[in-house]
């Protein structure tokens, strides 16, 4: 049993994960801004901000980072998850952050989607974590194991419910893609695929990529 601590615990991405790991006897802590709508069982909740995760990051085997750049979050995680990799770093912690499908690639070597254009209303969510991105895979801690995840394109709670298939996929920087084209997964696959990364590495100090 591990004990991992989630930061942005009450959003889409944080329930899913929290319902997940508990589910597997996991000891789960979550720091959000706000309470849960419906707490998860099993789960211990701190309300607080980002900017300050010590108290919920304590004794942890795993950070996974799920703040998402919108609002009063814009332009703020570049601190924040530098100071999660401190953190991660001093007590050899996991540091697993959730990323964006424009971080990826089209092709090996091509430059990343985040690089190119982006529709407007994507634009500055995209590029934020893309630098993040290129923030650690230049500037990371030495010595500190993480790991940066990019869902598939379709993800999230604007997109349509799939139900759980208890499968999927796994690349690198390169996007995958379906049969028809199609770039997608849902809320508690991508939350499988992540605890599945946290029990058992098969990415260290780089990018991994989740779709069916």
């Amino acid at each position: 049993m591990a004990q991992i601590s989630i930061i942005g615990g009450t959003g889409f991405t944080g329930t899913h994960i929290a319902q997940e790991a508990a589910s597997r006897g996991h000891q789960v802590i979550s720091l959000s801004r706000s309470e849960p709508a419906e707490p998860v069982e099993g789960v211990r909740y701190f309300t607080g901000s980002a900017d300050q995760p010590e108290q919920a990051v304590e004794g942890a085997d795993a950070i996974v980072a799920t703040v998402s750049p919108r609002g009063e979050s814009a332009g703020t995680l570049g601190r924040r998850y530098r100071r999660l990799a401190e953190l991660a770093a001093a007590s050899g912690a996991r540091l697993v952050v959730i990323g964006g499908f424009s971080s990826l690639r089209p092709a090996p070597g091509a430059p990343r989607f985040a690089e190119g254009d982006v529709p407007a209303e994507f634009a500055d969510e995209a590029r934020e974590l893309n630098a993040v991105l290129e923030d650690f895979i230049q500037n990371a801690p030495e010595g500190l194991d993480w790991v940066f995840v990019s869902p598939a394109a379709a993800y999230g709670a604007y997109a349509p419910k799939e139900e759980p298939r208890g499968t999927y996929r796994v690349g690198d920087d390169v996007a995958l893609f379906d049969a028809e084209g199609a770039s997608f997964i849902g809320g508690e696959d991508f939350a499988k695929a992540i605890v599945d990364e946290i029990e058992t590495p098969r990415r260290q100090r780089a990018q991994i990529h989740f779709a069916y």
